[in-house]
């Protein structure tokens, strides 16, 4: 099966399904015959300003948040050789988090499209701080090293989030719905700045693909295929700052959607980091837009933030995978 198109073919499917239950199915029901009328350019004007002005940018919000993710999660699973590995790990969701946090407290940002830069340069200087402290031992030092690291400073990250807001409690309320990871109100004022990292990151994450296979290898085999595994390792993380921490300055952290996607579509392709990455940029959008679309419905009149949906489904997976006798390997 996975010499043949039929996984590609399934998930081509798979989203083109996920992307017209975002534009046709939300809190605000709409019948389908007027939806799919304003779609073409007809309808009423109160279905066209639903569609059109808040469907088709969150859902285009959620195709973008859900392949930098994804493609994130690919990138730290295969480079640290670790299936249970996310994006989180190395801390980039505390540091986006913390320095949104800082700005809403101390600067009064209140909208989530001025949240971008706070959180691009709150995952970028952490991410800086893990590959500082984490190459610390040497060009020889390891991914575990560097993992270690991650976790270490992004719980200390998170503790002082969680300080700075209970301190503040005017500065929670206003980030409340973006540190759940919610697509809500993400229109293309909050996606259009963000794209260009995204596809940067993109770009990076294709071209260190071959290079990858051969980490998954061992450090010494790598080198000795002429890999410099140093300048792998800091390709990863550019790669993963600019996906992870874009995505997050979007929606928020969202968990579970890097570490689940990856091993799915490692499942149905095979090993070959080539077609992972690519695997995760159809699969991990279908996921967020799922999540989004179940969370719209799943509380009326309300709506569940989808890093709640994403939260809820990730947990028994996760669970799952430990209990695997080779999850702790690639």
């Amino acid at each position: 099966m996975r010499n043949t198109p039929l996984p590609a073919l399934a998930g081509a499917a798979a989203l083109a399904a996920a992307l017209l239950l975002s534009l046709l199915v939300g809190a605000n029901p709409r019948p389908v015959p007027e939806l799919l009328d304003a779609l073409l350019g007809g309808g009423t004007a109160e279905t066209r300003f639903v569609l059109w002005e808040q469907r088709v940018p969150r859902t285009a919000a959620g195709l973008a948040v859900g392949a930098a993710l994804g493609a994130a999660g690919a990138l730290i699973q295969a480079f640290t050789r670790n299936p249970l590995a996310d994006p989180g790990i190395l801390g980039v969701n505390s540091g986006a988090a913390f320095a949104v946090a800082v700005g809403v407290a101390f600067f009064g940002l209140t909208d989530p499209a001025d949240y971008m830069w706070p959180a691009c340069a709150g995952a970028l200087l952490l991410t800086l701080a893990v590959y500082g402290v984490g190459a610390a031992g040497g060009p020889d030092s390891g991914p575990v090293r560097l993992t270690v690291t991650g976790v270490a400073l992004g719980a200390v990250f998170s503790g002082l989030t969680t300080g700075l807001t209970l301190t503040r409690p005017d500065a929670f309320d206003r980030m409340r719905g973006w540190n759940a990871g919610s697509l809500l109100e993400r229109g293309f004022d909050v996606l259009l700045p963000v794209l260009p990292l995204l596809a940067a990151g993109l770009v990076l994450a294709a071209a260190l693909a071959p290079a990858l296979n051969s980490v998954a290898l061992g450090a010494d085999t790598a080198r000795a295929q002429g890999v410099d595994t140093g300048l792998v390792r800091a390709g990863v993380l550019a790669a993963v700052t600019l996906l992870a921490g874009g995505a997050t300055a979007v929606a928020g952290p969202i968990a579970f959607v890097g570490l689940m996607v990856p091993h799915a579509v490692r499942w149905a392709v095979g090993p070959d980091q080539r077609r992972i990455i690519a695997g995760t940029l159809v699969a991990a959008p279908v996921l967020v837009l799922l999540a989004d679309v179940l969370g719209r419905v799943a509380v009326p009149p309300g709506e569940m933030p989808v890093g709640v949906v994403t939260a809820f489904a990730g947990a028994p997976v996760l669970i799952a995978l430990v209990r695997r006798p080779k999850a702790s390997a690639l």
